[in-house]
């Protein structure tokens, strides 16, 4: 099965490859089925490990060295070089320099989100949820973009599927955690009764990007939650009783 993965294609990206991946194509059976790449879940480990293979295959990254991440939700991001290439990291992005690697993240209603520059120095992957987006973890990531003396307009983002603002709703104690953080926030609430409001998530770490100076944004408009046939949903799946589900991969390398 062809196009398994999702990309910018007006986006010109000569020096790397990347894809934000869809739960299609794979060897996992049942609610797994057929893409997930998530080494915790209870999916026969064989087909998830093929399934990272199939993931990277298709977008020509199956000679490079593939590194995952122990996700906690937080803000805190790895930068990926030659002394700490063989160790296990617990955060939730990555930056690297190093050519031989692709770095990944896996998602299942959390923005996957790939961020780069022009002049093919440094990329980075980010997983990015509620906790991650309230702690910020876009302006860590551009921190270490500065830190390198990469340009903030030479800095490209690419956002990709996630919980659209229709399917994510949440209580009001919630949205106060982010208000108290910036009150610009509130705008990316919506009331949808007296006690929830309707939360966008992409539409937060837009601003985010755009509050530090990045205008070059991408984004990829897909709901992980409403398309069961395409993307894993860990909401989705907690609404139906279903209390493991598979996880899509994202992944991002130099070429």
């Amino acid at each position: 099965m062809k196009n398994k993965h999702l990309i910018i294609k007006s986006l010109r990206t000569p020096y790397l490859k990347y894809g934000f991946f869809t739960r299609k194509g794979g060897s996992s059976k049942k609610k797994f089925s057929s893409l997930n790449c998530s080494l915790s879940s209870t999916d026969n480990k064989k087909n998830v490990k093929k399934n990272i293979k199939i993931a990277q295959k298709e977008i020509g990254l199956l000679n490079k060295k593939i590194k995952l991440l122990n996700q906690i939700h937080s803000n805190k991001i790895i930068e990926v070089n030659l002394n700490n290439l063989n160790k296990k990291h617990v955060a939730d992005g990555m930056i690297t320099k190093v050519t031989d690697v692709a770095l990944a993240v896996l998602t299942a209603d959390c923005a996957p989100i790939f961020i780069f520059d022009k002049n093919k120095k440094i990329i980075c992957c980010l997983h990015a949820g509620w906790k991650g987006t309230l702690n910020n973890i876009v302006k860590e990531g551009i921190k270490i973009f500065k830190k390198n003396k990469i340009k903030i307009k030479d800095i490209v983002a690419i956002i990709g599927p996630c919980l659209s603002k229709k399917n994510y709703e949440v209580d009001l104690d919630f949205k106060e955690k982010f208000i108290i953080k910036n009150c610009k926030y509130n705008k990316y609430f919506t009331a949808k009764n007296r006690k929830k409001d309707l939360f966008d998530l992409r539409g937060m770490i837009n601003y985010q990007f755009i509050e530090l100076g990045v205008n070059n944004l991408h984004n990829i408009k897909k709901d992980t939650y409403s398309n069961d046939s395409k993307f894993y949903s860990h909401r989705r799946s907690t609404i139906n009783k279903e209390y493991n589900t598979g996880r899509m991969i994202n992944i991002i390398g130099f070429k």
